[in-house]
């Protein structure tokens, strides 16, 4: 499952067997190593990412074997089956400001 709001996505998959889950997609050019999820006690594996407004392909690879997310914003045939599709749409204006005046007081505390 994928929700998102103002750039913020939570990617959810559930594997309470695996070992190990990853994150790739168009947004990391697809390297399977690179974003490992957080295993939750449910048996859910947890991922955020901050991402630019547009529309990105992705998919988890769990102990090894890719799958799609059926229950994401759509499914597109991609190069190796089916890829997972997520829309990040524009942040809100209220939204914006307020990261930007985090990230300055971020600044000025470092």
């Amino acid at each position: 499952m994928v929700h998102g709001t103002d750039g913020r996505v939570e990617f959810s998959f559930y594997r309470p067997q695996a070992q190990s889950v990853y994150l790739a997609g168009d947004f990391n050019h697809w390297r399977a190593g690179e974003l490992l999820m957080s295993r939750q006690e449910d048996g859910y594996w947890k991922a955020w990412l901050e991402l630019p407004p547009g529309t990105y392909k992705f998919r988890y690879c769990a102990d090894g074997l890719w799958y799609t997310d059926f229950a994401a914003f759509g499914v597109e045939p991609g190069k190796y089956g089916f890829d997972s599709v997520v829309h990040v749409e524009e942040p809100r204006l209220e939204q914006r400001k307020t990261r930007r005046r985090a990230k300055a007081a971020r600044a000025v505390a470092a």
